[in-house]
């Protein structure tokens, strides 16, 4: 990675605004936050994920921008067994990988690339999603049929297996790069320096400000992508993100305050796209400490939150209340379940039944907005007034993104922590089996909590490929999320995208990706 000293958010305004003028075809991408690093398969964040995976890499197979589709990726096409346990792939020729500095391939995608992809992932290291999803248990072998021809073997069927090839943790990197960085004695480039096969060759990082890639002049996608440099201005503060889309220094930002909606929809330069959220946000207790090892003391938590007040104040009535792990938009989703009961007087009750008296604890707010939860501090403000009321003290903390989201899946972590999820592949398996799913404790299980009648119904709806059967066990795994109450179910919230009027071609991805391959810029010249 090549590190810079960060720069003053008015002189990386003036250094982004001139590459934009300088440049017509030079987009620049006003980012909610910092990537924790640039290798897709170690992390969870969309942050992150769109810094990598959406940039620098390709999957085997893809999401069509827009939709949960799936479509030919690196991967030409492939075959599926009748029993449902073979899935062979067939490699797309020509497919090159990025150089830099320290490394120029010397052959082309292949087989090699894909094994080392996905085998590196079975061993030890922090692969969440890979570890979350059961992939160690699933996948039996790989198998390098020939240069281009690769087979998954599996210990059983997985319906939603190719879906799951179309994730981030799936990025497909180079084998020899790998191995030349590890000849070297410097494998973290790997994550610092990422080469991928993807439209945009990663240039330099300035740690905290700005990310610089250039155009793919060999990407395997006729024409594309479609601008010439793409730049990242880090941006924490949604405010200062929006000055910067009206005055021209980015041409898209993310995550708008909810309070600013109704002004972007005025402004003439912008156009303020939406999309109903695939999302959750939620808080996790860490059901594993005391007391909040206790159902009855969890669920007297959940019913003394006002979701009303949150919906008002943090979404300014741009979302609904939660009472589902799933989104509402999402086959799967059992509408029949009651929702938690906003009741103080009986919350209070609840705790003094449990046993318990003048509880401490913490609850952690984001230091990021997300789609899911605009605004981390101001919500966990909100629950420790509500809180209050019942006699729970609460403190709230925080970290640094990164560190929040380490911190936030161990095991021994205190209190309740607020996050949220955007769906990776349109199937329940990837909001239920992966944050709730025993095989997530330690990892994106931030309630850490492993019930085996739940964690048994999710594990079977995997192997059927009937979609109706598969969601009946879904809705009955809901009805025992609902009664163990490990999280506390906030909100569901519809997406806003505002863009410069000069962009065309950029799509609201439902799965929270902000993909810019196919974005170009009508300047008018």
């Amino acid at each position: 990675m090549k590190f810079r000293h960060s720069l003053a958010v008015s002189a990386l305004a003036l250094c982004v605004a001139g590459a934009a003028h300088a440049q017509s075809q030079t987009l620049v991408y006003c980012s909610e936050g910092s990537p924790e690093g640039f290798d897709p398969a170690l992390y969870t964040a969309g942050t992150t994920f769109d810094a990598s995976s959406h940039t620098v890499y390709n999957q085997l197979v893809e999401f069509e921008t827009g939709t949960t589709n799936t479509v030919p990726g690196l991967a030409e096409s492939y075959d599926i067994s009748e029993d449902g346990t073979q899935y062979t792939f067939r490699l797309r020729p020509g497919v090159q990988f990025h150089s830099n500095d320290m490394f120029t391939p010397s052959r082309e995608l292949n087989a090699d690339d894909v094994i080392y992809t996905f085998e590196r992932q079975n061993g030890e290291g922090s692969w969440e999603y890979f570890n979350s999803m059961s992939m160690p248990d699933l996948i039996e072998s790989i198998e390098k049929v020939d240069d281009m021809t690769v087979r998954f073997n599996l210990t059983r069927p997985e319906a939603p297996f190719i879906a799951n090839m179309a994730m981030d943790f799936a990025s497909i990197v180079s084998k020899e790069y790998a191995d030349a960085m590890e000849a070297a004695g410097t494998p973290e480039m790997l994550n610092q320096q990422p080469i991928g096969t993807g439209p945009f060759v990663f240039e330099d990082y300035q740690t905290d400000a700005v990310i610089r890639y250039s155009k793919n002049q060999n990407y395997w996608k006729d024409n594309e992508p479609k601008v010439d440099n793409l730049v990242f201005a880090i941006t924490p503060d949604a405010s200062v993100r929006l000055q910067r889309l009206q005055a021209g220094e980015c041409h898209v930002m993310p995550y708008p305050n909810p309070a600013d909606i109704e002004s972007i929809r005025q402004n003439t330069d912008l156009e303020l796209l939406e999309q109903e959220g695939l999302n959750v946000g939620y808080m996790a207790y860490n059901t594993q400490q005391e007391p909040f090892d206790d159902p009855q003391v969890r669920k007297a938590l959940n019913m003394a939150i006002d979701k009303d007040a949150i919906i008002d104040v943090i979404f300014a009535g741009q979302g609904e209340k939660a009472k589902n792990p799933l989104p509402p938009t999402m086959w799967g989703y059992n509408d029949s379940v009651e929702p938690d009961p906003y009741d103080p007087e009986q919350a209070r009750q609840m705790l003094e039944e449990a046993g318990v008296e003048d509880l401490s604890m913490k609850i952690w707010a984001m230091p990021v907005q997300r789609p899911y939860n605009p605004n981390a501090r101001r919500m966990a403000e909100l629950i420790q007034e509500d809180f209050s009321e019942i006699g729970v003290d609460v403190e709230i903390v925080s970290y640094e993104w990164g560190e929040y989201l380490e911190r936030s899946s161990n095991i021994d972590r205190d209190g309740a922590v607020l996050l949220g999820w955007t769906g990776d592949n349109g199937d329940p398996d990837n909001f239920l089996a992966v944050l709730l799913g025993c095989d997530g404790v330690g990892g994106a299980n931030r309630a850490q909590w492993c019930n085996e009648e739940f964690d048994q119904l999710v594990q079977e709806a995997k192997t059927i490929s009937d979609q109706s059967e598969r969601a009946k066990l879904y809705e009955e795994a809901q009805v025992i999320f609902k009664d163990q109450a490990p999280w506390a179910t906030i909100a569901h919230s519809v997406t806003f995208m505002p863009v410069r009027s000069e962009v065309e071609g950029y799509i609201v991805h439902p799965l929270g990706g902000h993909l810019f391959d196919t974005v170009s810029l009508n300047t008018g010249e």
